[in-house]
């Protein structure tokens, strides 16, 4: 993972304008600019009142709406910034749909004229190439002068022969420069007028754009989670536009370390203060791994410590003594317990850090670093007379031997504990560390021991760790109490490489899991009391199939914002259309490959469709043909239409879809790359940006990505947002069909169990917390509503309304006119809001942000923060 940055698009946006319209839909006009078209000859100037309108259908054609506010800003600007603030507003619209590049198949025709035999095009493809001779007949039909070369390939190819209407070469597939199959890039005649996507919604004026700026920072700096490499530019670009260099917008906290150590690399960069370096690191540094996770956002790595930086630099001497004083403030038992954590990115670091340079004046900090390193320390030198005060100050928490120090970790402690098999006194070490013992609960509890003693500990842990850890330790204790079933595997490492295993581990006592669920859902409840009130609340029974984000930090800059694990309905229609979109690097030929994998109902592999099959059954499964390079300007496009009847009749149970690169480049090293998926798109264009419902980049040092799988049975798709591991090249889905049926079915079936907390759990804990009255939106789209009557308690409440108990209102079309509700968790922001609301809404519609606030999922869990 490189380091993030904050770039512009393509059209040269403003990166806070992007951000903006991507987090709020909010449109800071002031922030936009783009090209200007040059007026053709003999035509009339357009007035602004038709200018606004043919924007309206330009933002419309590519699934938006422009509101009220936003529209009488538009027509109140001179014409020739209305044409800059278009282009502009179409510039950032179309790259987040994936409309910003051309999108021609191999088959100019596709899905009509793509070839039903896949084999026998393979031979006459390697006919012509073995035999063709120049200035001689066609090897395939005889007919003269018909055979031409096309560059840079040199392939020999006779237009008579290959007449599938192709735009590449017919032998190897490469995009040419010179002969008779250059493609052609023109708009579709004809075709039905599409509907608007699910994912449509209303983009409104940035009317006081620095507020906006604010709230969104704001929003991104209190989250309990690591953000996602899409919010980390984000977070750079309005730390930028906010101005690091007098940060009055700076909260007294960031909880998440990944996120300090952004921030902190933005405030502390151009010549050091050291004043007011020593402020913010002793305000935001408050372990070693924070210096370590600061060292290396500034080498242009990982904050989260997963991948190395690609070079390791020496930071100014003053920032140098301030991380170094910083450091030894912690004080030795700090150090030593957090260095051994990451020793080999440690040993590096200190060869810049040069911390027995001037030992006396960072004495706990030269100790450390002398036991990280097991250097033999002279007792005569100036580093052994500096180092000798510090042990004996104390010991025996370090102790000398042989010219070395040596201490042991907390960590060692407890491994040592355990395998002397004593887990009470375990249980006791984990405790000074909440967080490790939340994460090791469920482990802890396997083992024996003292129940009580172990309930009690993670009953006091539980009180001050962040809402992300317990969420998580909710989802492990159900799944280690509830009938065994798949573990499914999402390993912190690089991009969110699955696998999974039969869950062999034993149960835990029906009645230790029950009791630690009910503590950590207790807790859970008690923050959510703790939060505002509000008279009424909203909430969507649909939250049940999201399930509560995790693993954020990897996940990918998307269209819409589904955390792992969710599903949602297939739209409407017989197909969904798959698409696949990169460009390579200049000098480096890149072939990626978009596939999709059949699995039966019992999880045996069926068939696929790609470009070794390009038609499945007839219709049932269609691939756009096999291109193998993608050089700029017009890259290269890959499509599977999907005919979802066919397919459910012929058996199919799943289809998952997989982006593999043939030939070993990985997705990082393209200039752009991105898929998706769309509703039916009728017989326009191959690419049809108002039928995408999902846009996503390809990032990563990765090769092989599973970002969904459809289920034909229940038509859903469930967005897993994972990927694979391979060796070699030459990619493809037959080679990786058994993983690939049993990672699918694994994957739905781990996400449909249940375990993991859903959005609909946090929405309910929210709503029962703040609010007596709770508005239930059904999946039919009634409203019932839940009152919380005297006596009952807030957990009774909330659990009568998670569980969709017996409800206090008879259902109703609509929001009653004497309720207004201030918090709304919703799938679609559809429903009126009072201003001033707090709304999460999986697609935000008609939810005005310069109105409400908008939350995203880990703003939900964000908000369960402890007391402090």
């Amino acid at each position: 993972m490189t380091r993030p940055t904050a770039p512009t698009t393509t059209a040269g946006v403003h990166p806070v304008a992007v951000a903006l319209v991507r987090r709020a839909g909010l449109v800071a006009t002031g922030l936009l600019h783009g090209g200007r078209k040059v007026r053709r000859a003999g035509r009339r100037p357009v007035g602004t009142a038709e200018a606004v309108t043919a924007l309206e259908a330009d933002v419309l054609a590519l699934g938006w709406l422009i509101g009220p506010r936003l529209r009488a800003a538009l027509a109140a600007l001179p014409a020739e910034r209305l044409a800059a603030v278009g282009h502009g507003l179409l510039a950032t619209l179309e790259t987040a749909v994936g409309a910003h590049a051309p999108h021609v198949p191999l088959f100019k025709d596709f899905p009509r004229r793509v070839p039903a035999d896949t084999r026998e095009l393979h031979v006459r493809r390697m006919f012509a190439l073995l035999l063709q001779q120049p200035e001689q007949p066609c090897v395939l039909c005889g007919r003269v002068r018909t055979v031409q070369p096309v560059s840079p390939c040199a392939h020999l190819t006779c237009v008579a022969c290959w007449d599938e209407g192709y735009t590449a070469c017919p032998i190897c597939h490469r995009r040419i420069t010179d002969g008779p199959f250059l493609p052609v890039v023109a708009p579709p005649s004809g075709g039905r007028t599409l509907p608007l996507p699910r994912r449509a919604e209303v983009l409104e004026l940035a009317d006081d754009v620095d507020r906006a700026v604010h709230q969104a920072l704001g929003a991104l700096l209190a989250r309990r989670t690591p953000l996602s490499p899409t919010d980390q530019r984000d977070l750079l670009a309005l730390v930028d536009h906010a101005g690091p260099a007098e940060p009055a917008w700076l909260p007294d906290e960031v909880p998440v370390r990944e996120t300090r150590a952004l921030l902190l690399d933005r405030l502390l960069t151009g010549p050091v203060d050291p004043a007011r370096t020593a402020a913010l690191l002793d305000r935001y540094v408050t372990t070693a791994t924070d210096v370590l996770r600061l060292l290396a956002v500034r080498d242009g790595g990982d904050p989260g410590l997963v991948e190395p930086p690609k070079r390791r630099g020496s930071p100014p001497r003053p920032l140098r003594r301030a991380l170094l004083a910083r450091l030894d403030a912690l004080g030795l038992p700090a150090l030593l317990a957090d260095l051994p954590r990451h020793r080999d990115r440690w040993l590096a670091a200190a060869e810049n850090l040069h911390p027995f340079e001037q030992p006396a004046r960072h004495p706990e900090a030269a100790t450390a670093f002398a036991v990280l390193r097991r250097t033999t320390v002279a007792p005569d030198s100036r580093l052994g007379r500096v180092v000798a005060e510090v042990v004996a100050a104390y010991a025996p928490l370090v102790r000398p031997a042989a010219g070395r120090l040596h201490a042991a970790s907390p960590a060692a402690r407890v491994e040592a504990a355990l395998a002397d098999g004593d887990v009470d006194a375990a249980v006791d070490l984990l405790a000074r560390r909440p967080g490790e013992l939340l994460r090791r609960t469920v482990a802890l509890a396997a083992r024996g021991g003292d129940p009580e003693r172990l309930r009690a500990a993670v009953a006091e842990a539980a009180r001050t760790v962040s809402p992300g850890v317990l969420i998580a330790a909710l989802g492990a204790v159900r799944a280690a109490t509830w009938p065994a079933g798949t573990r499914l595997f999402f390993p912190r490492g690089g991009r969110a490489r699955l696998w999974a295993e039969p869950d062999r581990r034993p149960r835990l006592p029906a009645l230790v899991g029950g009791e630690l669920e009910d503590l950590l859902v207790t807790e859970l409840r008690d923050r959510a009391s703790r939060l505002p009130r509000v008279d009424v609340a909203l909430v969507d029974a649909a939250l049940a199939d999201l399930t509560a984000p995790f693993a954020e930090r990897t996940a990918s800059d998307a269209l819409v914002r589904l955390p792992r694990g969710s599903a949602r309905p297939l739209p409407d229609g017989r197909r969904v259309r798959l698409f696949l979109h990169w460009t390579e690097p200049a000098g480096t030929r890149v072939d990626l490959d978009l596939s999709v994998a059949m699995i039966a109902d019992d999880g045996g592999f069926v068939g696929w469709c790609d470009y070794t099959r390009l038609r499945f059954f007839g219709t049932a499964a269609v691939h756009s043909g096999d291109l193998t390079s993608a050089p700029a300007p017009l890259g290269a496009s890959e499509f599977v239409d999907l005919d979802i009847p066919d397919l459910t009749r012929r058996g199919i149970r799943y289809v998952a879809m997989v982006v593999f690169s043939y030939n070993d480049v990985p997705f990082e090293e393209m200039t752009d790359a991105f898929a998706g998926f769309m509703g039916d798109p009728g017989d326009g264009a191959p690419f049809e940006p108002k039928a995408v419902e999902q846009r996503f980049d390809l990032t990563g040092r990765v090769k092989i990505a599973t970002p969904l799988l459809v289920d034909l049975r229940s038509r859903t798709m469930r967005w897993i947002d994972a990927t694979m591991t391979g060796t070699g090249d030459e990619h493809s889905v037959a080679r990786y069909s058994r993983t690939l049926a049993r990672l699918t079915v694994a994957a739905d079936e781990h996400f449909a169990a249940g375990r993991r907390v859903s959005l609909w759990e946090l929405a309910c804990w929210h709503a029962a917390g703040r609010a007596d009255t709770v508005l239930v939106r059904s999946r039919d789209g009634a409203l019932t509503g839940y009152r919380r009557t005297a006596g009952e308690s807030a957990a009774a409440f909330a659990g009568r309304l998670t569980a969709l108990g017996p409800a206090d209102q008879a259902p109703t079309d609509g929001v009653p006119a004497d309720a207004e509700p201030r918090f709304a968790a919703l799938v679609r922001g559809d429903l009126p809001l009072p201003a001033g609301a707090q709304a999460y809404a999986l697609h935000r519609a008609d939810l005005d942000a310069g109105r409400v606030t908008p939350l995203d999922a880990a703003d939900l869990v964000a908000a369960l923060a402890p007391r402090r």
